[in-house]
C-alpha cells in the first residue's frame, strides 16, 4: 500500500517490487490482483498519469510509449492514455526547443545537435522537422 500511496504503479512493477523485497511470487501476484480488484491499482490510471507527467516534462510520444511498454502496460491501455492526453507533441517539442536553444535557426552541426536532442527526448522526425525547419503543414 505504501508504494501506491507515493505514485501509481503498473501491475508488473508492483509484482517485481514485492518479489524483490522477499515476498513469494504467487503471494505477490495474489496481493496485486486483490489491489486491482479493489480499485487501488489501475494500469489505465498508471498509463494516463505517466503520459501526462512525461509530456509535461517535455518528452515525446515515442519515449512515453517506450516507457509504458517497458512497464508492460497493454497496448489498448497505451492507446487510451494517448487519447485521454490529447496533447500536441509538435507544440511540446517547440516549447522544449525554445527553452533549450532559443528561436535561432540552426545550420550544419548545430542542426544535427538539436535534431539528436529532440529525437532522444522521444519526438518523431515529422515533429522535429516541423520545429527545426518550421514546416507549415506539420
Amino acid at each position: 500500500m505504501r508504494m501506491l500511496a507515493k505514485r501509481e504503479h503498473s501491475v508488473v512493477q508492483l509484482k517485481r517490487k514485492l518479489t524483490a523485497r522477499g515476498h513469494d511470487e504467487t503471494v505477490a501476484a495474489d496481493v496485486v490482483a486483490d489491489m486491482t480488484e479493489a480499485g487501488w491499482q489501475s494500469d489505465e490510471r498508471f498509463a494516463e498519469t505517466l503520459a501526462r507527467s512525461r509530456a509535461g516534462q517535455g518528452y515525446g510520444p515515442l519515449r512515453i510509449r517506450a516507457e509504458l511498454k517497458e512497464a508492460r502496460v497493454p497496448e489498448a491501455r497505451i492507446r487510451e492514455a494517448f487519447e485521454a492526453l490529447a496533447c500536441d507533441f509538435t507544440e511540446v517539442a517547440q516549447q522544449l526547443h525554445a527553452r533549450r536553444f532559443g528561436n535561432v535557426p540552426a545550420r550544419g552541426a548545430e542542426f544535427q545537435k538539436q535534431y539528436r536532442f529532440l529525437a532522444q527526448r522521444g519526438f518523431d522526425s515529422a515533429q522535429i522537422r516541423a520545429v527545426l525547419k518550421g514546416d507549415p503543414e506539420d
